[in-house]
């Protein structure tokens, strides 16, 4: 009698220990629960409140004045893009020159290339376009030679610069971040592409954060004095499809892939347009 009852006390003592253990747990997970109960509290109380400024807000803007408001801050915007942009037509006039008709030759990267619209149509005009006094007349690249004039060659780098610093300021003034981001040097300026530097065996690749550490910017020039004339139009090539894609930001189509100044001149003029402001 005296094991058994021996065997029973350490049966309770166990037991005893056990839910002394149990109430402890029980009363930790009631705290994280309280805890967790009073953060489900607060953010119902924070989401009420954002839910009330919501319907406040749509109430405002279903109103007539709200309406009103907003296509009033929405005009006073595109005013200000339109001023804005207004100044760079001025420091960068694109211009008619009665004469020939002058085409931008890019050979290299013709209208079948890839990007391209082999259905544009070619702007109607019967000059050449110039950006503050300079032809962007580029020669063919496959007749570049050591004799081509270099003076010709340079006024085109000159030509480029002015376009891709123009493009630039547009691009910032719309809050249209570049495809192809310019980096802007003058007469010696850049442009980037990402897809030309992504590496064949990336494709193989899942993960896309893996596949993001294995694109690198490509820059080409916009210039084609000691440079690869086939890079140097794929730059050129680069810098139209930035302009076309400005175009297409504000609803206008784009004349064509080998025409950078025509698109430039009809970006410039579609912006200080009445209509963009209406829009």
């Amino acid at each position: 009698m005296r094991e058994r009852l021996e065997a029973r006390k350490v049966v309770m003592a166990n037991m005893s220990t056990r839910c002394k253990v149990a109430t402890e747990d029980a009363k930790k997970q009631e705290e994280m629960l309280s805890t967790e109960v009073r953060s489900l509290l607060v953010a119902g109380t924070s989401l009420s409140v954002a839910r009330k400024r919501l319907q406040e807000a749509n109430r405002l803007l279903t109103e007539e004045r709200g309406c009103v408001k907003l296509k009033n801050v929405q005009r006073k915007l595109r005013a200000r893009q339109q001023y804005m942009i207004s100044q760079v037509s001025l420091l960068y006039p694109v211009k008619i020159l009665v004469g020939p008709a002058q085409e931008q030759e890019l050979e290299s990267y013709s209208s079948s290339s890839r990007l391209g619209n082999p259905s544009a149509s070619k702007p109607v005009n019967q000059g050449s376009l110039t950006i503050l006094g300079l032809n962007l007349t580029l020669l063919p690249f496959t007749k570049m030679s050591f004799f081509t004039d270099k003076k010709e060659v340079q006024r085109s780098a000159t030509a480029l610069g002015y376009v891709a610093h123009a493009v630039s300021l547009i691009a910032s003034y719309l809050q249209v971040p570049l495809r192809y981001p310019l980096r802007l040097g003058g007469s010696r300026s850049y442009i980037n592409d990402h897809a030309s530097s992504i590496d064949p065996a990336s494709s193989d690749l899942s993960l896309d954060t893996t596949l993001s550490a294995n694109v690198k910017l490509a820059e080409f020039p916009l210039f084609l004095e000691g440079q690869d004339t086939t890079r140097a139009a794929y730059a050129v090539f680069l810098l139209n499809k930035d302009i076309e894609q400005l175009l297409n930001f504000i609803g206008v189509k784009s004349l064509g892939p080998r025409h950078v100044l025509a698109n430039l001149k009809e970006l410039l003029r579609s912006v200080q347009s009445s209509e963009y402001i209406d829009t």
